[in-house]
């Protein structure tokens, strides 16, 4: 299967997140929209790829690029994203970045590197269930404003999707600093979600 939906969060975990001070219901204005993912990890064709870009070439390749083009041409999610962020990682760097650049290119649109990473965490895949796994993003993220476009819908990219908490903070980031929607795109679901 490809085009996964990716479905948005809408309350943050038990006992919230502490260091962001969040709680609750998370307002609909700073949830993710619905997003997509190219498809399953390990799955043939696409998943293979994606494993091969990300543990053996460090380099995702121009056939992801094209086919996440055609991904999105097809969602079309509107209001259209006009501009285009990723997930940052201290682990690898330049993985999704240079992907995320490439497909920006490919769409038309430009890039802004607006997420930082704040402090090392363990990957998300190590976390035993999903509590687990928000504590860990919990404070991790951080925006820099003086990257941040003024206004405009963006296409958010990273090349996993497990818990779906990354993408929900970094959702809640951008729409705080007054971003326009945020439409999470994935190259792989790992099917660890809960």
């Amino acid at each position: 299967r490809t085009n996964l939906p990716i479905e948005p969060r809408k309350k943050w975990p038990d006992g919230g997140m502490p260091r962001y001070r969040l709680t609750g219901p998370i307002p609909p204005s700073h949830q993710a929209r619905p997003g997509k993912a190219l498809c399953s990890w390990g799955d043939a064709g696409w998943g293979s790829l994606v494993r091969t870009g990300k543990y053996q070439d460090h380099c995702f390749s121009e056939q992801l690029v094209t086919a996440c083009v055609k991904m999105v041409r097809d969602w079309n999610p509107q209001p259209a994203p006009t501009w285009v962020t990723c997930i940052p990682s201290l682990r690898h760097p330049n993985l999704v970045s240079k992907f995320t650049q490439h497909l920006a290119t490919a769409l038309g649109l430009p890039f802004y590197v607006v997420l930082t990473k704040t402090d090392p965490r363990p990957e998300q895949k190590t976390m035993a269930n999903s509590t687990q796994q928000a504590r860990n993003i919990d404070g991790s993220l951080a925006v820099n404003v003086h990257q941040l476009p003024e206004v405009g819908p963006v296409l958010l990219v990273d090349d996993m999707v497990d818990s779906r908490w990354t993408l929900t903070v970094a959702a809640w980031l951008l729409r705080s600093h007054g971003s326009g929607a945020v439409w999470p795109l994935a190259l792989a679901q790992t099917g660890h979600d809960s």
